[in-house]
């Protein structure tokens, strides 16, 4: 006979552990299963985003920041430091290390929880009526287990969209997982897409010394992004050395031998043009994960993109089951689905105790985005380019790090933060950065939009001097004209 629950979770990542820490929370008996497996073949919780995603690029881009730093900026400061070099291997097993603790962490987190760990791919079979629960299938390695839960979360993730012609082999072609693998700095490294991603992990190995070029099919670049904030973005990165971003390309053909790749591809201006590297990252975005759910058999709905559908409180077609995260619509990012993990997990307590649903629908508009380049870029809410499309009047205030005394003291003086307010109510509609510790920064304007706040109240608050917060405040007075030190 199968075991029963009241909760299981297909997915552990962000969205999928921390829904079933908070329903353990909440007195729910819960189950969590995963398929992911490290690269010693043994179960690893956590999903793309601690594995191979949010934590270990981090952990590189620290690593290679650091590198940098000593190798070409701490002589500014009067440190003097000879015979840099960066041992890769060292880097490499320092980022694991950190994602095996964490990845134990988050068992450790079940455990004391008294959250149930399965191991294996979960597909949801059909709901018995009479019991009222659902049935699952988790398989590994050629065995299956049946378990039954009133209620089920969806929280697979997503996956590397591939380049058709040219398949991941994590040898010469790479995604993300093969980019924080190497054991090596390539002396030429191509990247295929702009976005979060492609940026990160090229600025990882361009730190170290790679000649890194970035090919773009969009016309623009980040152009998700506020148009000035990305305008200086280009400008700041294109003026390091090896670092070369081309847009508004199209790829014709890529060849992979044993020691280079060969992209032929045509320019903006529809010109033949052919680059010839010893890596190449593939990073053009992420798709639904949804391969063995049961799609089939169960009715689940999906939309033309391979989402599943869901309404604003994550609630799909299929009765008392949810899905949150990248397999749904919304945002890609881990703070999402976290958030919508536990939104979903507290409404499934108030549903079993017949009590009115009090949780929030999940605001888009306050959902942080951060990208981990050098500068870093950060922002929340509209863009200016969206307001002009919304027709939506408003102010703008704008100050530069290079006006900030700790900024100069740091000697981290690129970018600036914009601050956008409603221009009649003063309602703070969206606040972009570009700068040193921005995703830091940015943890302020998010409460700032969260309980509606104007302009005039980030103004009124009092930022300790010297700090890089002065230059929000500073913006924040930029609103009304009323900047200080510029």
């Amino acid at each position: 006979m199968s075991e029963s629950y009241d909760v299981a979770i297909i997915g552990a990542g962000p969205g999928g552990y921390v829904a079933a820490i908070r329903c353990a929370q909440l007195g729910m008996n819960t189950v969590c299963m995963d398929e992911w497996k490290n690269i010693k073949g043994k179960a690893s919780l956590g999903g793309t985003c601690l594995n191979v995603g949010c934590i270990p690029s981090k952990a590189l881009l620290e690593s290679s920041e650091n590198y940098y730093q000593a190798k070409y900026k701490f002589s500014n400061h009067g440190v003097m430091v000879d015979n840099v070099s960066a041992d890769v291997p060292v880097m490499i097993a320092r980022k694991d290390k950190i994602v095996n603790t964490f990845t134990a962490g988050i068992a450790s987190l079940f455990k004391k929880n008294k959250v149930k760990s399965i191991h294996g791919k979960g597909t949801l079979l059909k709901r018995e009526l009479s019991a009222d629960t659902w049935i699952i299938n988790v398989s590994d390695n050629g065995t299956t287990e049946t378990i039954q839960a009133k209620h089920v979360i969806l929280a697979t993730g997503s996956n590397p969209r591939p380049l058709g012609f040219a398949p991941i082999d994590n040898e010469m072609i790479l995604d993300n997982s093969g980019a924080l693998a190497l054991t090596e700095v390539p002396k030429r490294l191509g990247v295929i897409g702009a976005g979060v991603i492609g940026l990160e992990m090229g600025s990882v190995w361009r730190r170290l010394g790679a000649e890194v070029t970035i090919l773009e099919a969009m016309p623009g670049f980040l152009m998700a992004v506020d148009e000035q904030v990305a305008k200086e973005a280009r400008n700041i990165f294109t003026k390091e050395p090896g670092l070369k971003i081309h847009t508004g390309i199209s790829i014709k053909s890529i060849q992979a031998s044993e020691k280079t790749v060969v992209v032929n591809y045509s320019d903006s201006g529809n010109q033949a043009q052919t680059l010839e590297i010893d890596k190449l990252i593939v990073a053009i975005g992420r798709v639904p994960n949804t391969t063995g759910l049961g799609v089939e058999d169960n009715g689940l709905l999906l939309d033309e993109r391979g989402f599943i559908v869901v309404d604003q409180y994550c609630r799909t077609n299929l009765t008392n089951v949810y899905a949150v995260g990248d397999v749904v619509r919304g945002p890609m990012l881990a703070h999402k689905a976290s958030e919508e993990g536990v939104a979903v997990a507290e409404m499934i307590m108030h549903q079993e105790k017949n009590q009115s649903n009090e949780n929030e629908a999940i605001n888009f508009n306050t959902i942080p985005w951060v990208i981990y380049t050098s500068p870093e870029i950060a922002w929340v809410g509209k863009n200016e380019q969206e307001l002009r499309a919304a027709g939506i009047a408003y102010k703008v205030g704008q100050f530069p790090f290079i006006a900030n005394g700790r900024a100069r003291a740091m000697g981290e003086t690129s970018g600036f933060i914009k601050v956008l307010a409603d221009e009649d109510t003063d309602r703070v509609l969206g606040i972009h950065m570009i700068g040193p510790h921005v995703s830091e920064l940015i943890s302020e304007a998010v409460m700032a939009m969260k309980f509606s706040a104007s302009s005039q109240d980030i103004a009124c608050i009092v930022h300790a001097h010297p700090s890089l917060s002065e230059v929000l405040h500073e913006a924040a007075l930029g609103v009304d004209k009323r900047a200080l030190h510029i």
